[in-house]
């Protein structure tokens, strides 16, 4: 699939608070802890624990979660499928999209029971 701008956009808008439970009850539901969780999100993003509940609490956008992040150098080592998006075709001029759908990659793999060390891409 092609992402397009409305759908970069409609992501974009989206408020980080709002999906946040989402991927934690997926989570803990495959017997996964909050602490794996955020260590997933801080080597994504930067961010920690204190951090990440200031952004849930001032409700921001995916936007402003994905530009204020200080997303890992590997990065580019996050590849694979998520709904339908194949991650590493997502064209750079949809970056807050494609950031998204890492977080995602990251996410479903800590669900499926993946090691953190590959999770990580150590």
């Amino acid at each position: 699939m092609k992402v397009t701008a409305k759908k970069n956009e409609q992501v974009a808008n989206m408020v980080f608070a709002s999906i946040y439970p989402h991927y934690w009850k997926r989570l803990e539901k495959n017997g996964r802890s909050k602490k794996e969780f955020h260590q997933v999100l801080e080597w994504f993003t930067g961010y920690n624990e204190k951090e990440i509940q200031q952004l849930i609490d001032d409700k921001i956008t995916f936007k402003t979660f994905f530009e204020n992040a200080k997303i890992n150098p590997n990065e580019h080592l996050i590849k694979g499928v998520v709904c339908g998006y194949r991650i590493e075709k997502i064209d750079i001029e949809f970056e807050i999209y494609k950031r998204c759908r890492q977080m995602e990659k990251l996410i479903d793999e800590l669900a499926k029971g993946r090691k953190i060390e590959k999770i990580l891409r150590t």
